[in-house]
Order: C-alpha cells, then sequence, then structure tokens
C-alpha cells in the first residue's frame, strides 16, 4: 500500500487511523508497542523518525521526493496532508472561511496549548512528592484549558461547523484525557463529544485494527 502509518500501541497516531478511516483509503499500519516499565517508545522507531514519536506517516506513492517516497511526521501536519493530498477535502471548511481560520486555530491548538499541562501532569506524576508544589499550577492550567474547549463544543457536538471536522479527529485526544482523568461531571459537553467520537464506525473500525489504546 502507498499510506503506511507508524503506529505506537496507546499514542495519538490512534487519530490518524481514525482519520484514514474516515477518508476511507487502504493503509498500512507498522506496530511499534511501548516498554512495558518505562511505558517510551522502543528504539526501532528512531530508525523512522529520529525523536523515536509516533505517528509517523509514510507515503511512497509521493513522487515529489524523487521516488524515495515522503515521510510525513507531527500529527497535526499528518492530518492537513491527508486531507489535502488524499482524499480529505470534507473533513476541512473551505478556505477563505471563518470556519477554516478555526479550524486550523483547532488543528494546532491540539498538538500544542492543550497537550502542555496533560504532558507535564504525566511527567511530575513519576516524581511523587518532589512535584507537590508544581501540582496546583498543573491543575489549574488543565482545567483551564479543558474549560474553554468545554465552552467551545457548539450546540451540533462540534468544534468548528456542524459536521465532523479534521480538527475534531485531532481535539478527540485531550478531550478523552480529560474523561480518563474522571472529569466527565465537570464537563459534560467533552464527555458526549467523546462519546460521539467513539459511536463512529470509522472511530470502531480504527480502534480495533490499531490495538490497545488507554482502555477505550
Amino acid at each position: 500500500m502507498s499510506l503506511i502509518v507508524h503506529h505506537l500501541n496507546n499514542s495519538r497516531s490512534q487519530r490518524i487511523l481514525w482519520l484514514l478511516e474516515e477518508i476511507g483509503i487502504p493503509y498500512e499500519i507498522k506496530f511499534y508497542d511501548r516498554d512495558p516499565i518505562t511505558n517510551l517508545a522502543p528504539p526501532e522507531l528512531v530508525a523512522v523518525h529520529p525523536l523515536g514519536k509516533s505517528p509517523v506517516l509514510e507515503d511512497r506513492n509521493d513522487s515529489a521526493s524523487g521516488g524515495r517516497g515522503r515521510i510525513i511526521i507531527e500529527s497535526a501536519a499528518i492530518a492537513e496532508y491527508l486531507c489535502d493530498y488524499h482524499g480529505g477535502s470534507a473533513l476541512v471548511p473551505q478556505r477563505g472561511t471563518d470556519d477554516h481560520v478555526r479550524h486550523l486555530q483547532w488543528m494546532h491548538f491540539a498538538e500544542g496549548s492543550a497537550m502542555t499541562p496533560i504532558l507535564l501532569r504525566l511527567y511530575t506524576a513519576r516524581l511523587g512528592e518532589a512535584a507537590a508544589t508544581l501540582e496546583p499550577r498543573i491543575a489549574q492550567q488543565l482545567d483551564s484549558h479543558f474549560s474553554y474547549m468545554e465552552n467551545e463544543v457548539s450546540d451540533a457536538g462540534h468544534f468548528v461547523g456542524d459536521n465532523l471536522s479534521a480538527a475534531d479527529i485531532m481535539l478527540s485526544f485531550p478531550a478523552e484525557i480529560a474523561i480518563m482523568q474522571g472529569m466527565a461531571p465537570r464537563y459534560p459537553k467533552l464527555a458526549n463529544f467523546v462519546n460521539a467520537c467513539h459511536d463512529r464506525p470509522a472511530w470502531r473500525r480504527a480502534r480495533e485494527k490499531g490495538g490497545a489504546y488507554y482502555g477505550y
């Protein structure tokens, strides 16, 4: 197949599988498993991405790179690439509109602003009492970002327009983190958003193909 997703279990690359299922094009998955003790990605991923991170999209049909294929990293860049070049245009608002600008903002919010406090919580959790002085600030930032997302979900259940967009797919991960941390009562719109994502046939197909994903 021309499209290969280098996929790490229990990771944000699950969103790329979901996006591909929504678009409905064939792809291959190369699986990588986290170390059961450190939870880190295996060294084999470094051969694909110098930082050893996932997702990585390999497009072997791309001719712009001298026949060697194209490697795309970063979830939002991969999502935009698939929408632009592999049939996902229906998941992106029309360029030049306010919705398109909003879509771009949310695409980058998902991996930029939203992930910073999430990762801080993940890393400092390993420090125990040594992280006690940081915890109030991290908790405040998590609540600030999740509350912002909660308030921006539309009555239609989306972040942009009235239908599913690539931005919704990108935002599903931070929303899932909020719910996994037991915050559904505090953020009911995010909880409904996550449930609606998981009810989509394409999400379920991606989950079945992708393997372990945070208990979902």
